[in-house]
């Protein structure tokens, strides 16, 4: 007999453990490492999912393991280096197996367990019990067998169901199937009987055509065979009945087409000197077969994405599968649609904007190798590639890389781990790389490839920061300076195009009382509610909650609320009243909820069907439009102290991204900062674009204070809807570490904490925090490791959620 070690779901860490499972007979063809199965766990054996991470003989005392159920799939979900990947996720990110696997797969695969109740035909005896016996007598009696289970588990009879089901009077039988079902096409094909023998079926002139079209084409879908004889669907079904064809189901794919099919052509891509020696420098490299990262630092508007385009052919002329990762879905559009364009259905899109089965499908396009190159953001690092060439991240710098929920993993390092794997090249590349990645180039364990000038010759914009200060004092209370309300004017006039950035959504941002000064707060979160002037509501941009307009001080009673703040809507809002004949596009998370919005804006806005575009950071990276030649920042200096260590490196990034979407066509551009801190060294250094020049500084001070990439930091996060509970359990967790330390931690170690979160309550949950500071190490892993498994063996914090985070954030 065989066994396999399955990881199961909905395990807790502290008890994460491949568990075995015999393999009955008559499913020893249908499992191998990386199936999916269901299975028995727990005293009450309730079903669950899991996966078959190993198979083994199964030995003497093997015998009174449970047996797994069944095989939903009846193939592998995950292949060897996926498996080999989902223990790397678990002992760098410290989650459960399972945590692993969902992630890899997309969320309309997850499997549905389904179970299906009979009677054995068991005769009553006198042993069951008064409510064995109640339930025994109402499935006897049922007409609806699966409704009158189901009626009688949610009556509490539950556990009668199972013992009837043990004691041989019910016959339980498990299955499990996809969240979302294929798509299929209904086919239709000649019989071989029919084409043995066409004299001796007696058919009318319509289903001889039909048959005609069926011979000559061998199969087609109904729809399509129908038109092309001009037949309607009952000519057909005749055909069927009459045993001349058969119908059957073809599995399509929900393909996300955004770009036409080679409407483009690769050799139009002429590169410059510089993205030439970029180019020959990465494909050299491919060549070699060998693993390699490098750092492309390309000012905006280089052209960096013409050397990916030519890179990624090279790749898939070798043979091989390219993957390119880009940083917010709102980016997806216009790189899907040139990639299309170029390489037409080889192109795979994988990010959360999809539907539920466009993601299956383009997941199962990838792994049948009918994909050749993917484009997504954080998730497709797990796409499902047998051969990969090269992984490119754009923006690599981006924190959208780095996930919040369990497994909490970057996927650059998911990348690097890829890439080493199947010998590929790893191209990192930014007009503002992360001050790590920049630091590792400097260090030479990266190799670091530059390109200084914009493509085409075209200059970098000038940029001028305007003090608001001064504005202030000459009388003008605007959001506008003067100066930039001319600009805006000067492009309408020109018929020019212009992009706002305020990096703060809703009309105002805070709504607090007069008297007390108490800002009206969620009731869920200890953030103030912003309030949206759309649907006249209060609103919650970490929960979700939504409340009308607060008319009392819920501290004093007041009736004298203010409203003060400055968001998106309030900005379209004035700027509307200033330009009464501009076309405005407003871009942020309330304008583009649906799932096409992004890309039917964007494509407006490039059209020339807007003057003005304002949005939040969405639109300050990796967009192109060459009619805009004017850009201005609004109200950034909040965002130099949001009380993260990188709140200056992603202000400086934000900055000098933005300012580099404008003059990109053969127009110069210009820039228009504004600012209440206009002697500010990163606001400055961004309006030079001197990304060196922040580098020095800024490595400085992480060195001063030992931050990364010095050290590696490690959060250690507590939330609970109890606070002394998490109060509690952190101050033990900092008792544990203590211990730890005094028996012995052989490496050098730094505790901050703990503290309460800089949000200290977040969708009713209340948070606390600290922070390792310390090389990540696989010692230092399995100190974390163990820390996390003593925590979790005390009981009175079994409602406590304790996770660790490695180089996360640490400002919320």
């Amino acid at each position: 007999m065989l066994k396999a070690q399955i990881a199961v779901s909905n395990a807790s860490f502290a008890f994460d453990k491949p568990f075995s499972y015999l393999i009955p007979k008559t499913l020893v063809s249908a499992i191998m490492p990386g199936t999916r199965v269901v299975v028995p766990f727990g005293r009450s054996n309730r079903k669950r999912s899991g996966l078959v991470l190993k198979i083994e003989a199964a030995e003497g005392d093997d015998i009174n393991l449970k047996s797994i159920l069944s095989a939903p799939e009846g193939e592998p979900a995950l292949n060897s280096e996926m498996l080999e990947l989902v223990e790397w996720l678990k002992e760098n990110t410290f989650c459960t197996y399972y945590d692993a696997v969902k992630t890899m797969l997309p969320s309309g695969m997850n499997i549905n367990i389904r179970e299906r109740y009979s009677l054995t035909g068991k005769e009553e005896d006198n042993g069951l019990e008064d409510r064995e016996i109640l339930a025994l007598s109402r499935l006897s009696g049922s007409e609806n067998f699966d409704k009158t289970v189901f009626n009688l588990k949610s009556e509490g009879f539950s556990s009668e169901i199972d013992t009837l089901t043990l004691k041989g009077y019910l016959k339980c039988s498990v299955s499990g199937r996809h969240n979302i079902g294929i798509s299929s096409v209904k086919m239709l094909r000649l019989t071989e009987d029919y084409l043995a023998s066409p004299e001796k079926f007696s058919l009318t002139a319509k289903q001889k055509q039909l048959a005609d079209i069926l011979e000559e084409k061998h199969d087609l879908s109904m729809k399509e065979a129908c038109y092309l004889c001009g037949v309607g669907k009952t000519v057909a079904q005749k055909l069927v009945e009459k045993c001349a064809a058969e119908e059957y189901e073809q599995e399509t794919y929900r393909i996300v087409k955004i770009g036409e099919k080679g409407k483009s052509s690769i050799d139009e891509i002429v590169l410059s000197e510089s993205q030439q020696k970029v180019y020959d420098r990465v494909k050299s490299q491919m060549n070699t077969g060998e693993p390699k990262c490098f750092l492309l630092h390309g000012i905006t508007g280089s052209g960096k994405t013409s050397v990916f385009k030519k890179l990624i052919e090279s790749c898939i002329e070798s043979g091989k599968q390219a993957l390119l990762m880009i940083p917010e879905i709102s980016l997806t559009p216009q790189m899907v649609k040139q990639f299309q364009e170029l390489f037409g259905e080889t192109v795979a899109v994988m990010h959360s904007g999809l539907s539920q089965g466009q993601r299956m499908d383009e997941y199962k396009r990838i792994k049948r190798g009918l994909a050749k190159i993917a484009i997504g953001t954080r998730s497709a690092v797990f796409a499902p590639f047998e051969n990969i060439g090269l992984i490119i991240v754009d923006e690599e710098g981006e924190r959208s890389y780095k996930s919040d929920n369990a497994p909490r993993y970057s996927a650059v390092e998911v990348a690097k781990k890829r890439c080493k794997t199947h010998k590929a090249v790893l191209l990192l590349a930014s007009a503002t790389p992360s001050i790590e990645s920049y630091y590792y180039a400097q260090k030479g364990i990266y190799e670091l490839l530059e390109m200084k000038e914009r493509y085409s010759g075209a200059v970098l914009p000038q940029v001028n920061i305007v003090d608001m200060n001064l504005e202030r004092s000459e009388g003008n209370s605007s959001e506008f300076s003067v100066i930039l309300a001319d600009e805006i004017r000067e492009n309408l006039k020109n018929h020019e195009q212009t992009i706002l950035l305020l990096n703060r959504r809703g009309y105002h941002t805070i709504v607090s009382c007069c008297h007390c000064h108490t800002p009206v707060y969620c009731p869920n979160c200890s953030i103030p509610l912003t309030y949206h002037k759309v649907n006249n509501t209060l609103m919650c941009h970490y929960c979700g909650h939504i409340q009308p307009v607060a008319e009392s001080c819920s501290e004093c009673g007041s009736t004298q609320l203010k409203h003060t703040g400055f968001g998106t809507q309030k900005l379209e809002e004035q700027l509307a009243l200033l330009f009464p004949e501009a076309k405005i596009l407003r871009m942020d998370a309330d304008t583009t909820m649906s799932r096409h919005s992004y890309e039917k804006n964007f494509k407006d806005f490039e059209n020339g069907c807007y003057d003005i575009m304002i949005g939040t950071q969405m639109i300050g990276k990796g967009l192109d439009f060459p009619d805009v030649t004017l850009v201005g920042v609004l109200s950034i200096d909040k965002a130099l102290f949001a009380g993260d260590f990188r709140s200056y490196e992603r202000t400086f990034s934000l900055i000098a991204q933005v300012v580099g979407r404008c003059g990109r066509g053969e127009k110069k551009g210009r820039a228009y900062l504004q600012t209440f801190m206009p002697e500010h060294y990163v606001l400055n250094l961004a309006a030079l674009q001197d990304y060196k020049g922040f580098y020095n500084e800024e490595i400085a001070v992480r060195r001063a204070l030992i931050f990364p990439p010095i050290c590696d930091l490690c959060v250690l996060g507590i939330s609970s809807e109890n606070d002394s509970k998490a109060a509690s359990a952190a101050n033990k967790l900092l008792n544990i570490i203590k211990e730890n330390i005094k028996s012995g931690a052989d490496f050098p170690l730094r505790v901050l904490g703990p503290v309460r979160c800089s949000y200290g309550k977040i969708s009713g949950k209340y948070r606390y925090r600290l922070i390792l500071k310390c090389k990540n190490t696989a010692d230092f892993r399995d100190f974390i490791k163990l820390i996390l498994y003593e925590i979790n063996k005390y009981k009175e914090f079994s409602k406590v959620n304790i996770y660790a985070d490695i180089n996360g954030d640490i400002g919320v």
